[in-house]
C-alpha cells in the first residue's frame, strides 16, 4: 500500500511574515481552509506567538487557527488536551526550545494525535525549534560558528516524522555546519540537513523540494573515509574525510532515497 502519510513543512527559522510570505503560503494552501493548530509547546512563555501567527494567517486567509501551548507535561497528559487536534488540518510547532516539545508531549495523547495527523494526509510544519524536533534524533546544543570540538554536542530523541536525518535550523545565519558535521560523524547513515532562515523543505514521500530565501545544505557521511570521533579526546576537533555536501537552493529537489539532489525539470 502507498504512504498515505501528510507533507512536513520544516522551516529554518524567522521565516518572511511581511513581504512575499512564501513559505506560509504554502502552509495556507496544505491546510486548505481546516483548521490549523498552532503548537507554541516549544516556548517557556507564550511570548506572543499566537498573535503574531494568528494576524499574519489571517492576512493570507486562514481564519481557523486554535493555539496548543503546555505549561506542564501533566497537561498534556489529559485526554482534554488533544481534543482540539481532533479534526485539525494540520499542526505548525513554533520556535523556543525544542527539548520542551519532545519532553512535554513525548508519549502523551497530543503526540497520538500529531502522528494521526500526518498518517491520515494533514500537514506537519515546524519552525527552528520546531524544525528540529521533527528527526528521529534531534540537536539540542553544540557551538556555532567554530569548528566541532567532539565532546560539544548533545542530541536527544525527536518526534520521528522524518526518519534517518538530523536537521539543524538558523544554518548559515549562525554558522552551524561544524556541529552538523560533529553529528553525521556520529552516525553517517543519517543525513545531515541544515537549513537556512526563511528557507524551508517541503517533505513528500521520499523526497523534498527546497523554498524560500536561503540555502538547503545537506550532509552526507556515508563515504567517509576516516573520522576521529570515537578516538580522539572529547576537547580535540573534529576531523572527516571524504564527506559529501550538496548545497540546495529554491525549487531544487533532493531524493532522500537515493541521497542525490534530483534533475531539474
Amino acid at each position: 500500500m502507498a504512504d498515505q502519510s501528510g507533507p512536513l513543512i520544516i522551516i529554518g527559522g524567522h521565516e518572511d511574515k511581511e513581504g512575499d510570505k512564501v513559505i506560509l503560503k504554502e502552509v495556507v494552501k496544505r491546510i486548505d481552509g481546516g483548521k490549523l493548530i498552532l503548537a507554541t509547546v516549544a516556548s517557556h512563555e507564550r511570548e506572543g506567538y499566537f498573535e503574531t501567527y494568528a494576524e499574519v494567517f489571517g492576512e493570507l486567509g486562514l481564519d481557523n487557527l486554535v493555539e496548543l501551548y503546555v505549561n506542564e507535561r501533566q497537561e498534556a497528559l489529559a485526554a482534554k488536551a488533544a481534543d482540539i487536534l481532533d479534526d485539525a488540518a494540520g499542526i505548525f510547532f513554533t520556535g523556543g526550545d525544542q527539548l520542551r516539545i519532545s519532553s512535554q508531549i513525548g508519549d502523551t495523547p497530543i503526540e497520538k494525535f500529531v502522528r494521526e495527523i500526518h498518517e491520515r494526509g494533514g500537514l506537519v510544519a515546524g519552525t527552528s525549534a520546531g524544525a528540529s524536533v521533527m528527526s528521529e534524533t534531534m540537536l539540542v546544543r553544540g557551538s556555532s560558528q567554530e569548528s566541532h570540538r567532539i565532546g560539544d554536542l548533545h542530541m536527544a530523541p525527536g518526534l520521528g516524522l522524518m526518519r534517518h536525518v538530523i536537521i539543524d535550523q538558523h544554518f548559515a545565519e549562525r554558522g552551524r555546519i561544524g556541529r552538523l558535521l560533529g553529528a553525521v560523524a556520529q552516525n553517517p547513515r543519517v543525513l545531515g540537513i541544515g537549513i537556512d532562515e526563511d528557507t524551508a523543505i517541503v517533505v513528500e514521500g521520499d523526497a523534498f523540494r527546497v523554498i524560500g530565501a536561503g540555502a538547503v545544505y545537506v550532509v552526507d557521511g556515508a563515504g567517509v573515509t576516516h573520522s576521529n570521533i570515537a578516538e580522539a579526546s572529547p576537547e580535540l576537533t573534529l576531523s572527516m574525510y571524504n564527506v559529501r555536501l550538496h548545497v540546495l537552493s529554491s525549487g531544487d529537489r533532493f531524493s532522500l532515497a537515493e541521497r542525490s539532489p534530483e534533475e531539474p525539470r
